[in-house]
């Protein structure tokens, strides 16, 4: 019956619907929650999947460089970050909501974040280049027309990791409050030598490694050991076969020696 339900609708009608999938599919990428990621990976995959394949049918229809716009909350911490880095690169690890329509995402997403007193509201101003996501298979697509809210938010989704420099941070004066801010990104691709640089080392790095070991692999070298442990551990129950098992204690053992727990690694 679920299965059912839903074959009957698009991925992204799913997933742009008031349903429980955004808040915790978007969540589990962000802080790469291993449970949530591994049991969604079918819908992450359908749902990639669905942008890429709206994003071939639709690039030759959209303007070469456009703007969108992406109102939501970021901690006092996480925008002092922010301001810090600016002039480099950010990167959004989860599915990336935006609009076409600047006082949909400031008035219905940005100035509300402030009513948290520990939060500021951010109205992202993002300029984006088709050519630059075709190049680098930064798939987009408009879901205003297939989406749950038909034609109200005017959306543009992006697939995950879209990365962006982080161009100007300027404050935005408001009758109703003082930490509201206008943050300009402009979308970068292989053209940008920064991220080049970094794209040929991870790829280096994650030449050995294929499927979920690489998440495993990139968690590691983002500091999250218990993490990677918690993903091997659950490949490893999953597996049936004899090569499978090696390979994920062999993982386990490398995760066991970066958290210094040597003589579990060494049984592993």
């Amino acid at each position: 019956m679920i299965e059912r339900e839903y074959r009957n609708h698009t991925a992204i009608w799913w997933y742009t619907g008031p349903y429980f999938i955004y808040s915790m599919l978007n969540c589990g990428l962000r802080q790469m929650n291993v449970d949530i990621i591994l049991k969604m990976g079918f819908f992450i995959r359908h749902l990639h999947n669905h942008i890429t394949e709206l994003h071939r049918e639709q690039q030759h229809k959209v303007p070469t460089t456009f703007q969108v716009f992406r109102g939501q909350g970021l901690s006092m911490e996480d925008f002092e970050k922010m301001k810090k880095t600016k002039g480099g690169l950010m990167s959004f690890n989860n599915f990336l909501s935006t609009s076409r329509n600047r006082e949909i995402s400031l008035k219905t997403y940005a100035l509300p974040a402030t009513h948290n007193p520990t939060s500021v509201g951010i109205l992202f101003v993002m300029t984006i280049d088709t050519t630059i996501c075709t190049n680098s298979s930064t798939p987009f697509a408009e879901v205003s027309k297939i989406g749950f809210y038909k034609d109200q938010e005017e959306e543009i989704l992006f697939s995950t990791h879209a990365i962006f420099r982080i161009d100007r941070i300027e404050r935005i004066h408001h009758h109703q409050c003082n930490r509201l801010y206008e943050v300009n990104l402009t979308i970068v691709g292989n053209d940008n030598h920064e991220l080049n640089t970094l794209t040929a080392h991870i790829h280096q790095e994650l030449s050995d490694q294929t499927g979920w070991s690489r998440l495993g692999f990139i968690l590691i070298k983002l500091g999250e050991p218990a993490k990677a442990e918690q993903l091997y551990q659950i490949l490893l129950a999953k597996t049936s076969s004899d090569q499978g098992r090696a390979e994920y204690n062999h993982q386990l053992g490398s995760v066991y020696y970066n958290m210094g727990e040597y003589s579990k690694a060494l049984s592993s």
